[in-house]
This record gives C-alpha cells, structure tokens and sequence, in this order.
C-alpha cells in the first residue's frame, strides 16, 4: 500500500516563492525613478536595438515597467492594455488610472500564486506621472500579488537591494532628466562588476522611456541614440528638444498576447486568468527569440539566459 503525498499548505507556498524569487533574480534590472519633469524608466538590457522590451506604454499617462520571464509579463502587459483601452472607451479616459491597473495586476499574480502549481516568475512597477511631482504614482506588484505603493523610486530585478541603497543615497526630487538618467545609470551599474565592484554600462545596454509631465495627453516617450548620448554626456541645453526620442508607439498595443475574457456590456474586460496557457519556453530557445523577434517590431524585453529579462 502506498502512502498519498502531502505537503503542507505553508511549504507549497515557500517552493513556490522560491521559485519566483530565483527567476526575478537572474533578471537584468529596471529603475522607475520620479524627477522633476516626469516619470523616467531605465532598463538593461542585452542590446537595446534588438532586445524585446522591458518598458512600454500602457495608456495616457502610464507606463508599465517588468524584471523576469518575457513571455509571463508581456501577457500581463498586452491585458493592462486592453483593460485600460475597454475602460477609457466605455466611461471616460479619465476614468482610467495607474491605481485601478496596479490593483488588477495584484488581483491577477495573486489568483495564479495560489491557483496554479507554477507561479509567474515576474515583477512589475505601474507608473502614473501627474500634474506635478507629489502626484505621481509608482507601484510595484510582485510574483505573489503584494503591492506596494513606493515613493521617488523603485527598483527590480537581480541584486535589487544593493542598487536600491545606492540610489537612496544620491537620490533627491528636484532632479532634471539628464540628472536623473547619471543617477539611474549609476544604481544599476553599482553592482554586477568584478569582485563586487561597479561596472560601466554602454548606452546600446540601454532601454529609457520617460512619462513627460507637460505632455497635454499622451506622456510616453522613449529616448535613444544621440539623444541618449547627450542626455549622459549633458550635451544638451536646459529645455532643448529631445531628436530621436520617439513617442509611444502603437505596437506597444500590440494584441498578440493570450486572449482576455469577453467583457459584459459596460464593464472593462478582466485581466488573464489563472488558467491562461503563458508560454514558458526554454531558456536558450527565449534567448535566440528575443534576437529575431525584434527584427518584427515585438514590443517587451530581452530574456537573459534563464529566459527572465
């Protein structure tokens, strides 16, 4: 007579975290810091000419940063995106916040943590910039539904905690953006070197995206090239126009993720279910992926070697 497996409730839960936890780790950071003019998002990535995207557009005046395994949180991504789009179209854009988002998100992670046997190896941060500094909104949703609502900063991904300290220390609010993408750069290059020590991160390792304040509507820009290049060797004059920086395009909406619930007439549609089929893949195969989907335009982030970007 064989005996049935258990394992308590309190254990399935830790191997489940753990899980989540190692797959976030091997991921390449993200820092969303608030400055003066905005909200500003710097990701690294493997190339940012070719990498899938780790920071999009979600609507107006949010935007959508992830760390982990690219095809869970380009799913969430695609569904906020839908969600906001259902919601704005059937009450009023106005009606659509960073809030609402972040609290769908917490919702949607923490029904797949407890109901599904693998949990999504994921981090996200949901930024709303407002009308001036004290407005805006970051939240950071992790792998088990937990949300926190953070203030001038948040960072994700591997060794998270050494950068945060970093960037606690030189942070201040009053920052423009060229200050505000040395000190960004500066967290997430403060780790990682050899012996522990910081390393130099080139901009083609670079993916920066900023939620403009003085944008009347849609606030989402992303910065690259010689703009980049100026913003970090402050080449650029105070209140100078930003040349290739390129608004937030219409593939950030791509509808190429798993299909939402059809919504009931009046209500916005709901974010992925548990049960939701989310391709998790093979961690070289997402490697050499991430290369040749760019060249079609994929809007999310590079996966490292794990398959977590």
């Amino acid at each position: 007579m064989t005996m049935p497996f258990y394992a308590s409730v309190e254990q399935i839960m830790r191997d489940r975290s753990e899980l989540a936890r190692k797959g976030i780790a091997r991921g390449r950071s993200v820092a969303v810091l608030s400055y003066a003019g905005g909200v500003l998002f710097i990701a690294e990535t493997q190339n940012a000419s070719t990498a899938l995207r780790k920071v999009s557009e979600i609507y107006d005046r949010i935007g959508f940063a992830a760390v982990g395994r690219y095809s869970e949180f380009d799913n969430l991504r695609t569904a906020g995106i839908r969600l906001a789009d259902m919601r704005g179209y059937s009450y009023d854009r106005r009606d659509v916040s960073g809030r609402q988002l972040a609290n769908s998100y917490a919702h949607a992670l923490n029904s797949i943590f407890t109901e599904q046997q693998k949990p999504y190896e994921v981090e996200i941060c949901v930024a709303e910039v407002g009308r001036s500094q004290g407005s805006d909104q970051l939240y950071r949703i992790t792998y088990d539904g937990s949300i926190a609502d953070e203030r001038n900063f948040v960072i994700m991904g591997g060794q998270a905690e050494a950068m945060t300290l970093t960037l606690r220390g030189i942070y201040r609010a009053d920052l423009s953006l060229a200050e505000a993408i040395e000190l960004g750069v500066q967290a997430l290059a403060s780790v990682g070197g050899n012996n522990g020590e910081p390393r130099q991160l080139p901009t083609d390792q670079l993916e920066v995206a900023i939620l403009d304040r003085d944008r009347p509507l849609r606030a989402f820009k992303r910065i690259a090239g010689p703009a980049l290049d100026a913003l970090l060797t402050r080449d650029t004059p105070a209140g100078a126009p930003f040349e290739g920086v390129a608004e937030g395009a219409t593939e950030d909406a791509a509808g190429d993720a798993a299909p939402l619930l059809g919504p009931h007439p009046g209500q916005p549609p709901a974010m992925p279910r548990p049960d939701d089929p989310v391709a998790t893949g093979d961690a070289d195969a997402n490697e050499s992926a991430a290369a040749d989907d760019s060249t079609a335009g994929a809007a999310g982030s590079d996966p490292d070697s794990s398959g977590s970007a």
